[in-house]
């Protein structure tokens, strides 16, 4: 699990990412590592039940409505990867608007707007 787990958290959040997040590991968050991997990416984002875009669009909900914004501009990244539009993710964070509140909204559409600038998806 842990091998299929690395293979498509590497896919949709790159090498790079996942390489230092893996090799920063020491004996107390070596542990953190081996589980996001394995049931995180290996269990849930394995199992074929839903698709990788619909999985980013629901991580970018999730992550506004607990306010976790470098872990949303992260996800924003892979959804692009995983061929979500600037339409969809826009349309996501109103959504999350409605439902998570205004100040989640504002934070998480700044953090994705800042992502979509860095990687040319918008101007």
């Amino acid at each position: 699990m842990f091998d299929q787990g690395l293979a498509l958290r590497k896919a949709v959040l790159g090498d790079a990412y996942v390489d230092k997040s893996i090799q920063a590991a020491d004996d107390f968050t070596r542990p953190l590592q081996k589980m996001i991997t394995e049931w995180c990416w290996g269990e849930a984002w394995g199992n074929p039940a839903l698709p990788h875009k619909t999985r980013s669009m629901l991580n970018i909900a999730m992550l506004t409505a607990l306010n976790r914004k470098e872990e949303l501009k992260l996800h924003v990244r892979g959804a692009i990867t995983n061929g979500v539009s600037v339409e969809e993710i826009q349309a996501v964070l109103l959504q999350a608007c409605i439902y998570c509140g205004v100040p989640a909204a504002l934070d998480s559409t700044k953090a994705a707007r800042e992502v979509l600038k860095e990687i040319g998806a918008i101007e």
